[in-house]
């Protein structure tokens, strides 16, 4: 079976079979590839195998080779117009609670609590202290990572969860680690959705999924595939249906190191840019640096 968490590979896989309701466009940002697929229910994402939702992946500099300059700052400014596309229109009248998931010890998995390190967080600022640190121009974020199960002893939704009830939050951006069907795409497709999350799917150890259903609010997932299950490549390759040990393998680059480093900055920067959309990318790379 072939696994991944990119509804475009999806869409792509199943283009002979995709249901009504299901569309997919494609756009430039600058030089910037942006892909958009449209699930209008749950029905018709059965035919690809995900919830409705809007999935937007947008093609990023390759993250191993150190793009810099002016195709990096076109993918940061595209994540930051696809995200703050998604986000509620009042969600700057309340707080945005961004969740950086995944376990920060396993290279691949560390995404979304290295993301999370980045993001500034500005709600425990009130008015006046914002005015004298000249902040105005900042909204009100609160940031957490929540590890994982076996780190915590909690679940992940659980965490999010409690956290949600007890500040309110007018959006809840979720950071996770995806999986790919094809290797082109590691470290260097961003997906955004506004369908949610399940934690720990680009490692299969999926949990609850985080939507909309359990949290109240809208849930917005940023990801970036960092691994290709290695049944996949198999089937891929050969033709024949894996068996074995190669069902639980899967594979990584070896540049994982520096992939995870600059997705992160890259996704910290875009979400950024979309939470305070008047504070320059510049700006905050000073900040985070």
């Amino acid at each position: 079976m072939v696994r991944t968490d990119l509804a475009c590979e999806a869409y792509e896989l199943h283009k002979n079979s995709v249901a009504d309701g299901i569309t997919q466009q494609e756009s430039f940002y600058g030089d910037v590839r942006v892909v958009s697929v449209e699930i209008e229910d749950d029905e018709a994402g059965m035919s690809i195998g995900k919830p409705a939702g809007r999935y937007v992946t947008v093609e990023a500099p390759p993250f191993a080779k150190g793009a810099s300059g002016e195709s990096t700052d076109e993918a940061v400014e595209a994540i930051a117009a696809q995200l703050g596309a998604m986000l509620p229109k009042d969600a700057a009248q309340g707080t945005v609670l961004v969740a950086g998931l995944g376990n920060r010890d396993i290279t691949p998995d560390a995404l979304g609590p290295k993301a999370a390190e980045k993001i500034i967080s500005t709600r425990h600022i009130s008015g006046q202290m914002k005015a004298e640190l000249g902040l105005t121009d900042f909204n009100s974020v609160a940031v957490i990572a929540t590890g994982v199960l076996a780190q915590t002893g909690m679940e992940t939704g659980e965490l999010i969860e409690a956290v949600a009830e007890k500040i309110q939050p007018s959006a809840v951006i979720v950071i996770d680690a995806l999986a790919a069907m094809e290797t082109s795409r590691l470290g260097r497709t961003v997906q955004i959705a506004d369908s949610g999350i399940v934690p720990g799917s680009g490692v299969f150890n999926s949990r609850k999924r985080i939507d909309s259903e359990l949290l109240g609010v809208k849930v917005i997932s940023v990801g970036v595939p960092t691994v290709v299950d290695a049944a996949t490549l198999v089937q891929e390759f050969s033709g024949r249906q894996p068996g074995g040990e190669t069902e639980k393998m899967m594979i990584t680059p070896r540049e994982i190191d520096v992939i995870i480093g600059r997705a992160a900055e890259m996704i910290a920067l875009g979400i950024n840019r979309a939470l305070h959309p008047t504070v320059t990318a510049e700006e905050f790379r000073f900040l985070i640096s």
